[in-house]
């Protein structure tokens, strides 16, 4: 089992930047991929961003490339979210995720352990 705990969600001027963490226990995830998704209120989760295990390959859906950067830290069981130019369209609970495999994907279904997420909220 893994368990995915998520830090530094909070509330933040447009234009402002935040860095989440995606602290992995249980075992080490430096062989799996890692991804964060995101869910507004009334929306479906969408894909933010996703790692492949050795971190030489890296996915952003459109809204948010040359904004946001994904980033990992195996001896630290860590992935981060750097999110730069907040918007408020990027208001959401993001959660992170990592799939028993090392390849990257951004379908929700490829993955198989999720944290709670954390609150990320951008005021205009």
């Amino acid at each position: 089992q893994v368990q995915l705990v998520e830090s530094g969600g909070g509330l933040v001027q447009a234009g402002g930047s935040l860095r989440l963490a995606c602290a992995a226990a249980g075992r080490t995830v430096r062989n799996y991929a890692m991804a964060w998704f995101r869910q507004a209120p009334g929306k479906d989760r969408e894909f933010v961003a996703s790692i492949s295990w050795g971190g030489y390959n890296t996915y952003y859906t459109d809204s948010v490339k040359g904004r946001f950067t994904i980033a990992r830290d195996n001896a630290k069981n860590t992935v981060y979210l750097q999110m730069n130019s907040l918007k408020p369209e990027d208001t959401a609970v993001y959660t992170c995720a990592t799939r028993v495999s090392g390849t990257a994907s951004s379908h929700a279904y490829d993955y198989d352990y999720w944290g709670q997420g954390t609150q990320v909220t951008v005021s205009s």
